[in-house]
């Protein structure tokens, strides 16, 4: 039995100081760790279980491969088991790529209306590194920052959260840019209504959107 079968997550996890990420060791010496070096602290132990990165003490990251996407279900398996063992907010990486893009319909369907996560999709583990970056970032910022006090400029987003954003059927680069004003974090704009998505960019949009981010 495995680490993940006997401790399907690992709550000891629970306090992530700002810049750091806890990384599964399987990731120690990836082209994603070596990306992220110089940027984020990352921590490496062993029996996280099914989490890849814990970025807080309530958001992780479960990690899809090109090839766990082609061979088959077992990330379902996986995916599954973690909604059932905690209440974590898992956010789901899946590589797409040309190998995979045929597959991928099923997957977001899957993540996303089945099991109600949210999935940012990306082309490369150099893309991954740069999202990571950016969500730890943004822990970092929520951790020093007044909670009442609302940003009041809005600053350019890294180059990777645009394209994540535009992968969404319907939205472009002023889109993206314009929901980026209203939802400063992918956080924020996963978990926003669909009344806020369509004050913001209209009816059909909003309900890409929705349909993308939420159940």
């Amino acid at each position: 039995m495995d680490a993940s079968e006997s401790t399907p997550v690992r709550v000891g996890a629970s306090s992530v100081p700002c810049g750091h990420a806890i990384a599964s060791e399987k990731w120690r010496g990836t082209d994603l760790a070596k990306f992220l070096q110089g940027k984020v602290k990352l921590v490496f132990e062993d029996g996280l279980g099914l989490v890849d990165f814990h970025l807080s003490n309530r958001t992780c990251i479960l990690y899809i491969t090109e090839c766990e996407i082609v061979s088959g279900s077992s990330y379902k398996r996986r995916l599954v088991r973690f909604r059932k063992a905690c209440t974590l907010n898992g956010i789901v990486l899946a590589e797409r790529t040309r190998l995979t893009d045929q597959y991928f319909s099923p997957v977001q369907n899957f993540v996303v209306l089945e099991l109600g996560m949210a999935l940012l999709p990306v082309a490369s583990q150099s893309e991954a590194a740069q999202l990571l970056f950016h969500l730890v970032q943004e822990r970092s910022r929520e951790g020093i920052s007044n909670p009442f006090i609302r940003k009041k400029h809005f600053q350019l987003p890294d180059a990777s959260i645009l394209q994540t954003i535009q992968k969404i059927p319907g939205v472009g680069k002023v889109k993206a840019l314009q929901l980026l004003q209203h939802f400063p974090s992918i956080q924020q704009l996963s978990n926003a209504s669909f009344s806020q998505l369509e004050n913001v960019v209209g009816h059909g949009i909003a309900l890409n959107i929705y349909s993308f981010f939420t159940q």
